[in-house]
Formats: structure tokens, C-alpha cells, sequence
């Protein structure tokens, strides 16, 4: 596509090609004028090296003068004093900054040498408190010993008052008789020496050996002893969860002696007999009352 493909275009180009021609042509011949160097203005100034001066002759090099001199004098002066002000504060300074540091480190050592000796009178509290702490548990503990040891005299002191004062002391007699594999003699003191059981409590004369679990009997009348008969009569028993003896059969294994008249004052002594009531035992708890009759006594 041409630039210029109409009349109107092509006489704008020519138009305009005339007008730059005739600026060009104007510039070269009608523009502005200038001079190389130009043309100074103002007054001259007088060649010098100071605000003052003197005479008529014009020196070529900076001269030295009288007030130069004088102005280095004084210039030295003003500094030599600068440096005194200078150095007296930070003498005074450094001066001050030494007894400060001195005051923070006598400071830090005295909180050091205070915190030091807080703490140890801390851990002194805390090991005497600790200590004591341990004397009065020990104290609590020897007292416990000395109150259950003091109980269990009690308690064979008691032992010894029901059985006649005997103590357990070594014998003369030899053999043995149990049920465990060691040797000896298993029962107690005042068991009977026919009896079949091991454990439980014995009874002489009218007092019998009561068994029946873990039930005590809350009275044990005696029988009367009106026979003229002695040995050892055991009687079965039946007891109910109020206590109460409803069955007794006199005579039973474990007797020595079976007289009529010693059964009868046994079953009777035994169905008397009241035991603690337990309402979690059998309807009919088994048990055994033991009754020694002695002509002795």
C-alpha cells in the first residue's frame, strides 16, 4: 500500500518538504551570533593571599605574614586547650568508670557471697526438717514395737493366768505325736491327750473345749458333776444362725468314758450352751463341745 496514492497526501508531502527547506536555509543565515570567548563583565579583583595587607610591590607566592603567624599561635593555643578539656573529662571519665565498676564488682561479689549464704542456710533447714522427720517416723515405729510387744505379754501373761501359770519349757519325756513331719508334740497344754484334733481351745474339769468355725460360744454353763466317774466325754453339736444348740449327742469318737451319767450331764451342759449368732452360717452348723471330768477336782 503506497503512502501517497491520493492527490491530497502528496501535496501535503511537498508542501511541508518547501517549509523545512526554508527553516534550514533562515538558520544558517539569520541565526543568533555569539563570541568565543565572550565578553567579561564586573570589576577586577587584586591578586592576594591574606584580608590585609600592606606596600606597593605585588608578590608572585603567598607571602608569610605577621598576622599568619599570630593566627597559627593562637590556632595552636585554642587547640593544645581543646585537648586538655578533651582529656580532663574523659580522665575524669574514665576515672568515674573505674570506681563504678569497682562499687558493681564489690556489689555482685556481696549479692553472690548473700545468695550463697541463703542457700545454705535453706538446705540447713531442709536437712534439719528432714531429719527430724526421720526421728519422729523412727519414734512412731519403736513405739509400735514397743505396744504390740507390750500386747503380746499382755496376751501370755493372760495364756498363762488361764492355764495355771505353765509355761512352755523344755521336758524330759521322748516320742512325739502330730500330723506334720517334724518332731514334737502338736497340740497345746491344755488339750487332752486322747483327743483326735490339733487345734482349738482345751478345757479342764467343767470348762470343755468349744469348737464350731469361727463362731465363740458367749456362755458355757458347766455340767453338774454329781458322778463318780472321770475321763473325757465329746459331744456333737448342731447349732442354728441365732446361736442356739438344738441338737447335742454326748459320747461321740474321741470320748474315754461313756457312762450314762457323765453323757447325760454333758448333753445337757452342751445344749445350754449359747454361741454368736451369724446369719451368713448353715441352717445347722457342725461343731464339738469336749467336757473332762476329774474325781480331783
Amino acid at each position: 500500500m503506497s503512502l501517497l496514492d491520493t492527490k491530497y497526501k502528496r501535496k501535503s508531502a511537498a508542501i511541508t518538504t518547501v517549509i523545512m527547506s526554508l527553516l534550514l536555509v533562515a538558520l544558517f543565515f539569520v541565526g543568533m551570533k555569539y563570541l568565543d570567548p565572550p565578553e567579561e563583565y564586573g570589576i577586577a579583583v587584586n591578586f592576594g593571599t591574606s584580608n590585609v595587607g600592606s606596600g606597593n610591590i605585588q608578590p608572585k607566592k603567598p607571602i608569610k605574614s605577621v598576622v599568619n603567624e599570630q593566627q597559627e599561635i593562637e590556632k595552636n593555643q585554642e587547640e593544645v586547650k581543646e585537648v586538655q578539656k578533651v582529656s580532663e573529662p574523659e580522665t575524669s571519665k574514665q576515672t568515674t568508670d573505674i570506681s563504678e565498676e569497682v562499687a558493681t564488682q564489690n556489689n555482685e561479689e556481696a549479692i553472690a557471697i548473700k545468695k550463697a549464704q541463703e542457700q545454705k542456710r535453706k538446705a540447713e533447714e531442709e536437712a534439719k526438717k528432714a531429719q527430724l522427720e526421720k526421728e519422729r517416723i523412727e519414734r512412731e515405729k519403736q513405739a509400735a514395737i514397743a505396744k504390740q510387744k507390750a500386747e503380746e505379754e499382755a496376751k501370755r501373761k493372760k495364756l498363762d493366768a488361764l492355764i495355771g501359770g505353765i509355761n512352755n519349757s523344755e521336758g524330759t519325756a521322748t516320742g512325739g505325736e502330730g500330723n506334720d513331719n517334724q518332731a514334737g508334740d502338736k497340740g497345746k497344754i491344755t488339750g487332752d491327750p486322747n483327743a483326735s484334733g490339733y487345734y482349738g481351745n482345751g478345757g479342764g474339769g467343767g470348762n470343755g473345749d468349744y469348737q464350731l468355725g469361727n463362731r465363740k460360744p458367749l456362755s458355757r454353763p458347766k455340767p453338774n458333776y454329781i458322778c463318780n466317774e472321770e475321763g473325757l466325754v465329746v459331744v456333737r453339736i448342731e447349732v442354728d444362725t441365732n446361736g442356739r444348740v438344738i441338737k447335742a449327742t454326748a459320747g461321740v469318737k474321741g470320748s474315754t468314758n461313756t457312762a450314762a451319767c457323765l453323757l447325760t450331764q454333758a448333753k445337757e451342759a452342751a445344749l445350754k450352751t449359747r454361741w454368736q449368732p451369724d446369719a451368713n452360717a448353715p441352717s445347722k452348723q457342725i461343731g464339738t463341745i469336749k467336757y473332762r471330768f476329774s474325781l480331783s477336782q
